[in-house]
């Protein structure tokens, strides 16, 4: 599977219910979450976000940027070093590599962005409607869940490959499968929780009807540590787009992606490291620090049992 169990922490933030004519209103408790309120969010976080935004915003505003063509040859430099002309360097064809990596950086976000999102709005409402309708719902939901974990990523991903052909909506719906039952257990978990609780009894008991109870008193509370775990996901997506971009199945050349310029330049890795380091070091970089955001953030929200 793409991603870690998660550990199904939950977090509860103010919330209200109120079902028309009654005249009552039903408030989820305010909990604070583990993390100290003067603990500050740290260097790393602030260097992790730092690099992110560097990346997402090179990478957004390429176009404007004074960037050679990433897809134009230079047959009088391949595979030099960096120099006044390549400040990276040039590629196996003589490829600019900074050009190739700010605007293979669009690639592998909007890879990793896309399919995390379908996956959380369809992981999550299937997870939802598991945790709070439970009974034969529950049951089949998570067999279908289970039945698409025992199914191998990779068999999954060349069948999608060889019926649809490799491209980017195909790499980002093959990916945002793979993600989807990761959430549906999270989201699940967070809800059993949550729908025991006695501010989700008091609406249920003044007539609340079970889709207002979802989107104003469940849904609420599960948000927050299922976005913290948005990051770690969608760093895990982009190492697997990268990889499958090395093996073939991801985006063709010569549209740039950091997989593609690894898989590119390891014929030469020996002799031209750069090549392949570059890309990968960026890759590397910006999957550290969406984990670390994602261990901030997951810390910061997990609420524990004992302040329920």
């Amino acid at each position: 599977m793409l991603a870690p169990e998660p550990s199904g922490a939950i977090d509860l933030a103010a919330t209200g219910s109120a079902e028309p004519g009654l005249g009552l209103v039903v408030e989820a408790p305010v909990v604070e979450p583990v993390a100290s309120s003067k603990e500050g969010l740290g260097l790393g976080t602030w260097i992790a976000g730092g690099w992110l935004a560097l990346v997402a915003v090179a990478a957004v505003l390429a176009d404007l940027l004074p960037l050679d063509d990433p897809e134009r040859a230079d047959f009088l430099s391949i595979a030099t070093g960096p120099d006044g002309n390549h400040w990276l360097g040039t590629d196996e064809i003589g490829r600019d590599i900074l050009s190739r990596v700010i605007y293979g950086g669009r690639i592998s976000l909007m890879v990793g962005v896309v399919s995390v999102v379908l996956g959380v709005v369809v992981g999550g409402m299937f997870g939802l409607l598991a945790g709070y309708l439970r009974g034969i719902t529950e049951r089949i939901v998570m067999l279908l869940t289970d039945a698409l974990l025992a199914f191998p990523a990779l068999v999954l991903l060349l069948c999608l490959a060889a019926v649809f052909g490799t491209n980017l909506p195909t790499l980002i719906i093959g990916l945002a499968v793979l993600t989807v039952p990761t959430f549906t257990r999270l989201t699940r978990a967070n809800s059993l929780v949550v729908a025991n609780r006695e501010f989700v009894t008091a609406s249920r008991a003044y007539g609340a009807k079970p889709m207002r109870v979802i989107l104003r008193d469940i849904v609420p509370n599960v948000l927050m540590p299922v976005m913290a775990y948005c990051f770690i996901v969608m760093g895990v997506v982009i190492v697997a787009e990268g990889s499958l971009s090395f093996l073939g199945l991801g985006i063709p050349n010569p549209t740039p992606s950091w997989g593609g310029m690894i898989a590119g330049g390891r014929i030469d890795i020996g002799e031209k490291p750069h090549i392949v380091l570059i890309p990968g070091a960026v890759m590397f970089l910006t999957v550290l620090a969406l984990t670390v955001l994602g261990e901030r953030f997951r810390r910061r929200y997990d609420v524990k049992e004992a302040f329920l």
